[in-house]
């Protein structure tokens, strides 16, 4: 690994290589995945770097700019103010919903510029998508307007406002009054980023409104309600993503994960699979991780919420420090960074700071449960139904197991989207076209590949391809739908739901694809408690033209490139006609068709 240059494969003929199929080309560069991950130059960390040390103290300052605050060499005397909690808060929500925490950089494949977010959430004709515009009133259509321009705007300045206010509030703490800011500052952030969420459900997500802006929420309650309340959140945060990991799934994420951190040794790495190079299934040790980590995230939370001694409570404090530094370790390429160092603050802050705060201490019990039933039934409801709920509300985090898509375009539709979107670069390979020349940029492409057919969804992506593309499926330009979101809406960050039939229809109207120019496997998340994970394959100019489902166990059995003869379930295809044929239905291996 280079310091400006990607770690490639050794020995790799370029030219030779790219005349194979495509799950020939991608099987050197999963094996070379398993040991170097994306190979990314080192340069590329220090950006990352960098980019959390300027959030850090930009958060200083703001908490800094308040009036009582000290000076920087008195910070243990002030850092458990409850405005130095609500700051931190506000700030890390305004970092997010301008596009500079998840989904930033190289890491998410947006190299020029490294970030999309505000630049088009600012730039009227970018593509929106709202989240029920047949339901609610003045949502309708994909185009930014000026109206969302001067909306986006003024969530920018009601977040920055509290963070440039004093804390002038009176509330009762447990045993002397504190100071925090007036709830009169908080208000027009926590009506208007709902507001914008119902004209456009991305800058909703990309704000991380299922922690800050209901951590937001609980500003409003008197001190004590609202640290325990803070602390139920924090809780229910850990529970979900645990919950989430409650299937077969989790150890494959794992083991990729753990692949592509520079600083797991080789020799781990190894570990992490069962037989390198023939088999790459998740090893017995990726599986004793995975399992780990979710019964740390159940209990040792639980003894956080509970517990009355100090003792234990810092114990459980360093735990949780050293599962979210474990995280930060692997550098998951959704690159989550702030989030996790705002997770470790808010640890140390609320139960270790503020360890007398338990749940006998709140002074309207009624409150913080009130917040919480919602979160409650969100989380349940979005791992029953993953397809009607984003895994970032239903807060699925790292589990493997998302709604994700792989699209195949020819040339023309490639060149229309080009001519016919408003957007500020092209599409990664374009990009690193740039950067690194064409063969480079060639192979860095197809390891976005090996990234997805390491994870279980991986063969079912590209052993429905060949359904949903044809027999010309090799001469497509195949792209992930992440990366379509992140060129075509200015962010991504693993949600599949961003680039479904919504953002195939608004490409579609600014397009107009002939048919077969566009077609795009969709494949939802599994459901908690069920084998099946459904799919459609979608044509960009005519719609659906088939849905079904494949099972879970013919996916983690397999090798990551062991995608033909993927057994699939059709439950109807659309004929040409517009007819609906529906197909005998099999489990004896194979693609199943109609009768």
């Amino acid at each position: 690994m280079g310091f400006l240059s990607p770690k490639l494969p050794r020995g790799f003929d370029v030219q030779l290589w790219h005349l194979k199929p495509r799950r020939e080309r991608i099987q050197p560069l999963i094996r070379h995945w398993t040991e170097n991950g994306f190979g990314t130059p080192w340069v590329v960390y220090l950006l990352y770097l960098a980019k959390i040390a300027g959030w850090g103290f930009a958060g200083l300052w703001f908490i800094r700019t308040t009036p009582g605050i000290g000076p920087l060499s008195d910070i243990a005397h002030w850092w458990t103010e409850p405005v130095v909690f609500q700051k931190a808060v506000i700030w890390t929500l305004l970092f997010e919903v301008l596009g500079l925490g998840c989904g930033f950089g190289p890491l998410t494949l947006r190299f020029v510029p490294p970030v999309g977010g505000f630049l088009y959430w600012l730039r009227p004709g970018t593509v929106r998508l709202p989240p029920w515009p047949g339901q609610v009133p003045l949502t309708r259509g994909t185009t930014r307007t000026p109206l969302d321009v001067f909306l986006y705007l003024g969530l920018l300045a009601a977040a920055t406002w509290p963070l440039l206010s004093p804390a002038t509030h009176l509330s009762a703490g447990v045993t002397d009054p504190v100071l925090t800011l007036a709830p009169s500052t908080l208000i027009p952030l926590a009506v208007l980023l709902p507001l914008i969420g119902l004209r456009d459900k991305t800058i909703f997500l990309a704000a991380r409104a299922e922690h800050y802006w209901v951590t937001l929420l609980v500003f409003f309650l008197p001190f004590a309600d609202m640290i325990v309340a803070a602390k139920v959140i924090m809780v229910l945060i850990w529970w979900a993503a645990a919950t989430s990991k409650l299937n077969r799934l989790f150890p494959f994420a794992v083991s990729v994960m753990f692949s592509n951190s520079p600083l797991v040794p080789k020799v781990i790495k190894r570990l992490l699979y069962r037989e390198l190079p023939d088999d790459l299934r998740p090893s017995g040790l990726a599986k004793a991780l995975a399992h780990t980590g979710t019964a740390v995230e159940y209990l040792v939370p639980l003894v956080l919420l509970v517990s009355h001694d100090p003792l234990i409570t810092g114990c459980a404090v360093l735990v949780m420090i050293a599962f979210h530094l474990q995280i930060l370790a692997s550098l998951p390429l959704g690159v989550p960074l702030e989030w996790n160092f705002f997770m470790l603050f808010s640890l140390v802050y609320l139960f270790w700071a503020h360890q007398p705060y338990q749940l006998g201490a709140v002074g309207h019990p009624w409150l913080p449960l009130l917040l919480a039933i919602p979160v409650v039934c969100v989380v349940t409801w979005g791992n029953l139904r993953p397809d009607q709920v984003s895994f970032l509300l239903a807060m699925r985090y790292y589990s493997g197991n998302w709604a994700t898509s792989m699209w195949a375009l020819t040339p023309s539709a490639i060149e229309k989207i080009d001519a016919n979107t408003v957007k500020y670069h092209g599409f990664a390979k374009s990009q690193l076209r740039l950067i690194y020349g064409e063969q480079v940029a060639e192979v860095m492409a197809h390891q976005v590949y090996a990234f997805r057919a390491m994870h279980h969804h991986g063969r079912a992506l590209f052993g429905l391809l060949p359904r949903a593309a044809g027999d010309d499926h090799e001469e497509a330009f195949v792209l992930e739908g992440e990366l379509v979101a992140g060129v075509v809406l200015g962010w991504n960050f693993g949600e599949g739901h961003l680039h479904n039939e919504q953002l195939i229809a608004a490409l579609h109207e600014r397009c107009g694809f002939e048919p077969g120019e566009l077609r795009v496997v969709l494949l939802e998340a599994q459901p908690l408690g069920s084998d099946r994970q459904e799919y459609r394959l979608v044509d960009g100019a005519t719609g659906e033209i088939e849905r079904g489902h494949v099972l879970v166990a013919d996916l983690v059995d397999r090798q990551p490139w062991e995608v033909e003869d993927l057994p699939t379930y059709p439950a109807a295809r659309i004929a040409p006609t517009g007819l609906v044929v529906t197909p005998r239905l099999s489990a004896t291996g194979g693609s199943v068709d109609a009768a």
